[in-house]
């Protein structure tokens, strides 16, 4: 440390920043869009109508559904419109499955079982036909899966950079001692200072956010980046996982099937005692273990109302009706655990602090894409000073900078846009909606190889905005729901969405302009630069 502690804190936040900063650029979008995965689920549903039907009426008819489709069925689960996590009506039932027969169409294997799910009419007690599509879900699901990545790579990758992401945000800390006069320090208009008071002032004011969502996000991962903490108790067998997975979850209650037949009790009856015990519109799910065997056993659970993540059960038995017992699944072993996990989901959180979770992401990619940004600013002028131009990592680093920030807006308003122009019979629809949406970002990843940084810049934002300003009027041609219709019969989803994507694309516009007026007010010297090209392909 010949330069000194802080400055060798600098040097460490710059490169831990740099080395991992497009990976965590897309984990912080992605992950941000999941604050309202269920809001985008419905919006990519758009067969599916807001519910009003009672919670009798719509467990009448899931049991219904299940007793006629899936009377045989290892379990079942019903997932009542009662709250904003669950807008319509769901069930889903679990069967022994062999490798073949796991391949028909709306089935999923796991491990020995398939799955399968349903949306139901509660009126009708009839399945809803919906569109294939990943949804919302799908893209929370990319900030930790990576999507193509098999699930142990994806666990390690985002591991890895989610510890250079917390020794960048304790370095940043150490090398900011003005911490606090950062907050109040914003001076607009001086290139590379304005970048670095940008990227400290919004670093300030979310830092216990920042900090407790990549510190959770590592307590997600424990397991795969700290394997002897179990194999130290379980052993290195092959089902040391399983073993150890089923000790932690176990619930009381379970039993195994008896093999003798005995009718289910009405399931709504139980969630009657459910409601009076815990209020009206608490129940979140009810699940059967069992279902039409002497040892049924139903299980009701409440609401998520808090960061624990764990739910209050009552416990019935399926044959009589009887209630077994109340009981939580919260541990003291598991309580920290689980409450660090609920933070970062923020599945508790109301409207209000669902969308201070989402500033809060928001301002979290900002910070991310100013610090890349800040690194070009600080190194152009020595890489504009040698003969033969910036060189080749210096002009990567410029590309990779256009391509994710401004590039992955593309790619999420071409997933949406996917979902209303791809054809509704198409096989696999809703991997093609992903791969949409890869496909439109390696594109625009590429672009700038092919296009003057400077003009690169103006050019991508121009189309992020012209493409979320489109996706209010495509899906008033497909579907005929536009924003005053929406407004009129007060679908607040639809008209959340479209005001939403609107104010976006305002937002993308008048970033490229403000980027236009920069490039016109450059001098001569610095516009000739952005008229300078990367290097072809064949150079890369």
């Amino acid at each position: 440390m010949k330069n000194g502690f802080r400055q060798s804190m600098a040097w460490l936040h710059t490169w831990t920043g740099l080395v991992v900063g497009w990976i965590l650029f897309f984990v912080f979008v992605t992950g941000n869009l999941g604050r309202f995965d269920t809001e985008i689920d419905r919006w990519m549903k758009p067969e599916l109508k807001p519910e009003t039907a009672s919670l009798t009426q719509s467990v009448d008819a899931a049991q219904q559904r299940l007793q006629s489709r899936a009377a045989n069925a290892e379990s079942w689960t019903i997932w009542p419109a009662t709250n904003r996590d669950y807008p319509n009506l769901r069930v889903r039932w679990e069967q022994p499955v062999t490798q073949a027969s796991a391949e028909h169409s709306g089935m999923t294997q796991n491990q020995n079982r398939k799955r399968t799910e349903e949306y139901l009419d509660p009126e009708t007690a009839k399945p809803v036909e919906t569109r294939a599509t990943g949804g919302g879900q799908l893209l929370y699901k990319m900030h930790y899966e990576l999507h193509y990545l098999p699930r142990t790579v994806s666990d390690w990758l985002i591991g890895i950079c989610s510890m250079f992401m917390l020794v960048a945000i304790i370095s940043g800390i150490i090398t900011h001692k003005k911490i606090f006069a950062d907050f109040f320090t914003f001076r607009p208009g001086k290139g590379q200072r304005s970048w670095l008071d940008l990227h400290a002032a919004l670093a300030t004011i979310v830092l216990p956010f920042f900090l407790m969502m990549t510190y959770s996000g590592l307590v997600f991962l424990v397991l795969t980046l700290f394997p002897s903490n179990v194999a130290a108790n379980y052993g290195l067998s092959n089902d040391m996982r399983t073993t150890y997975n089923h000790e932690l979850n176990a619930t009381p209650y379970e039993v195994e099937r008896a093999d003798q037949a005995a009718p289910l009790v009405n399931l709504s009856s139980l969630t009657a005692v459910a409601e009076q015990k815990w209020g009206s519109g608490q129940v979140r799910t009810i699940e059967v273990e069992n279902p039409g065997d002497s040892n049924a056993r139903v299980r009701v659970t409440h609401l998520l109302d808090d960061t624990s993540r764990t739910n209050q059960e009552l416990v019935f038995d399926g044959a009589n009706g009887a209630l077994l017992g109340e009981f939580s699944n919260q541990s003291n072993a598991r309580g920290f655990y689980d409450h660090l996990l609920g933070l970062h989901r923020g599945l508790f959180a109301g409207w209000v602090l669902r969308w201070l979770y989402f500033l809060s992401g928001i301002a979290g990619a900002i910070i991310i894409a100013s610090g890349l940004v800040l690194w070009v600013v600080k190194r152009s002028p020595k890489q504009l000073k040698q003969e033969d131009g910036p060189d080749f990592g210096h002009r990567l680093v410029e590309a990779l900078n256009v391509g994710t920030t401004a590039g992955l807006p593309i790619a999420i308003a071409a997933y949406f846009l996917a979902n209303r122009l791809l054809p509704l019979d198409l096989a696999g629809r809703g991997n093609w909606e992903a791969n949409s949406f890869f496909i439109v970002w390696l594109l625009a990843l590429l672009y700038p190889i092919v296009r003057p940084i400077g003009r690169a810049w103006i050019e991508q934002f121009w189309v992020a905005a012209t493409v979320f300003l489109l996706l209010p009027i495509v899906n008033a041609a497909t579907t005929g729901r536009h924003l005053l219709h929406s407004l009129q019969v007060q679908d607040w989803i639809f008209a959340g969405f479209d005001l939403t994507v609107i104010v976006t694309g305002l937002l993308l516009a008048w970033v490229a302009i403000r980027l236009s007026r920069r490039a016109q007010q450059a001098p001569l010297s610095a516009r000739r630069r952005n008229a300078s090209h990367l290097p072809s392909a064949q150079e890369v």
